[in-house]
């Protein structure tokens, strides 16, 4: 027999028994849907995070209080930073452009009869040119709001929309805390990042914020949540991290290990794509154990099928069938179940990947290399798999199999 009359033989013989043959492909089909969708889902993820940090922009630097020591034994912050830092940085450091600082509390906000629990956020006004926010109706608080320490807030569009529905915020008053606080405008939407919702949040001058709703507790002077620059490029990036770390050193006199962190975009993407690849590895290998189950469904199968087939391998066998032709043929059954299911299987993971990048912000990543991977896997498991049961149908003996059958 020749290669084209095998893979006709084993084509007949899988379409005579296509409810086994289904449940063979069964967990080929699951496994190679898991590893592809697994993969495309920790792409898509990657992506993700990918673009919310570089929506930061390539030339911004967060400087965080406290050490990485200090930070993993609690999760409260230290309050190692303050506004005079913030300040010093901008007047003293070249390679920076603008800084802005936060400092965030969670309040009750109050509109006639509608209250809401948002993040407060005390700030300035670099703050739209540092995080690159602009806003939709109204103006953003001034230097003037803040050395006055004036009550006035700038509210996120989400929260705008939550109070005040359709009517205008600009110019009404809310409470925050049981102060009175007057609306001076909205911000554009523009999303979560990295977790903070500034669409659902209130930004109000730092002073205020700190005076009416925080209080002061830093001896130090007026405390910030976290401090972020912006350096004049990308490339007086290092450079401004080298001339900050000094700033600070000098400033809170330290000797021996920070008391503070600085983060830059490039940072937080080399560990974002750490994390998120040793993620994706280690669920296509738990999906891939899938693939090797479905193999070994293959195997049993295949070794049913001769026992119930050793009959028809006598009779070949009888007639002038080799050992290598009844190899092949099973061999060939092997593979083209484990093909089918790798293909079907591919279907149903990029199908998966569709699903969940229309249901969630997640981006559809559709890997070829993962596809191209999978299939040959499940191809090569085909033929290992029945490697065992082609052997022993080829093995028996034509007069044993005829009287056993």
């Amino acid at each position: 027999m020749n290669f084209l009359e095998s893979m006709q033989m084993a084509g007949k013989t899988l379409l005579s028994n296509k409810l086994r043959s289904a449940l063979t492909m069964l967990g080929i089909v699951i496994g190679n849907a898991s590893v592809i969708a697994m993969i495309g889902i920790g792409e898509g993820g990657q992506r993700f995070v990918q673009q919310q940090l570089e929506s930061l922009g390539p030339n911004v630097l967060f400087i965080i209080p406290g050490n990485q020591a200090t930070q993993r034994i609690s999760n409260e912050l230290p309050k190692t930073l303050v506004l005079a830092d913030a300040e010093a940085i901008a007047t003293q450091v070249p390679t920076i452009a603008a800084v802005t600082v936060e400092l965030n509390s969670r309040q009750v906000v109050t509109y006639s009869n509608r209250n809401t629990n948002v993040n407060i956020i005390g700030t300035n006004p670099n703050f739209l040119r540092v995080r690159d926010f602009n806003v939709d109706r109204g103006r953003f608080f001034t230097d003037i709001d803040m050395k006055r320490s004036n009550q006035v807030a700038v509210l996120g569009a989400k929260l705008a929309g939550r109070l005040f529905g359709n009517t205008n915020p600009v110019g009404q008053q809310l409470r925050i805390k049981n102060a009175s606080f007057q609306v001076i405008g909205v911000l554009e939407a523009k999303g979560s990042n990295l977790g903070v919702d500034y669409d659902d949040a209130a930004m109000v001058p730092i002073i205020t914020t700190a005076n009416r709703i925080v209080g002061r507790t830093s001896p130090y002077g007026l405390e910030v949540t976290f401090i972020v620059a912006s350096a004049k490029n990308a490339e007086s990036v290092d450079a401004a991290v080298f001339q900050i770390t000094n700033l600070l050193r000098q400033r809170h006199k330290i000797t021996g290990e920070d008391d503070f962190t600085i983060r830059t975009q490039k940072d937080a993407l080399q560990t974002v794509g750490q994390i998120s690849s040793a993620l994706t590895i280690m669920l296509a290998a738990i999906a891939g154990i899938s693939l090797f189950v479905g193999g070994i469904g293959i195997m049993n199968i295949m070794l049913v099928s001769v026992t119930e087939r050793t009959q028809e391998i006598g009779l070949r066998k009888a007639i002038g069938a080799t050992e290598q032709d009844i190899l092949l043929q099973f061999i060939i059954e092997s593979v083209i179940v484990s093909a089918i299911g790798g293909l079907v299987g591919t279907g149903v993971g990029v199908g998966g990947i569709m699903l969940v990048a229309a249901l969630t912000p997640l981006e559809a990543a559709i890997s070829p290399v993962a596809i191209a991977t999978a299939v040959g896997i499940s191809g090569a498991i085909g033929l290992f798999f029945g490697v065992v049961p082609a052997r022993r149908a080829a093995k028996l003996d034509p007069i044993v199999a005829l009287r056993s059958a």
